[in-house]
């Protein structure tokens, strides 16, 4: 399994695909299938059966995974990569571009 340099909660953009440019927060990272699910991107229509949850039923509009290779950190308005590094015996992300920790 591979380390994931993506986390819940940063800010992305998407680097290749239909949803070229495109940023924002990533709300789940799924580790087992290297995906991450971004917030306003990769929007899909999912058609719902009517349950408790909603009576209804009907085309519910939610984003699907994306895969983390197609992301790319945001710092600063700017893409950067990200490495790992230890400071002060602890193991801290930082970015590429900046030399600053995350």
């Amino acid at each position: 399994m591979i380390k994931l340099k993506i986390k819940t909660g940063d800010k992305v953009r998407v680097i290749a695909g239909d949803h070229r440019g495109e940023e924002g927060k990533v709300i789940k990272v799924l580790i087992e299938t290297n995906k991450a699910i971004v917030e306003g991107v990769n929007m899909i229509s999912k058609h719902t059966k009517p349950s408790a949850q909603s009576p209804q039923g009907g085309i519910v509009k939610k984003e699907a995974a994306l895969h983390i290779s197609n992301l790319m950190l945001v710092e600063d308005g700017k893409t950067t990569r990200v490495g790992y590094r230890k400071e002060d015996g602890k193991k801290v992300r930082f970015s590429k571009k900046s030399d600053k920790a995350i």
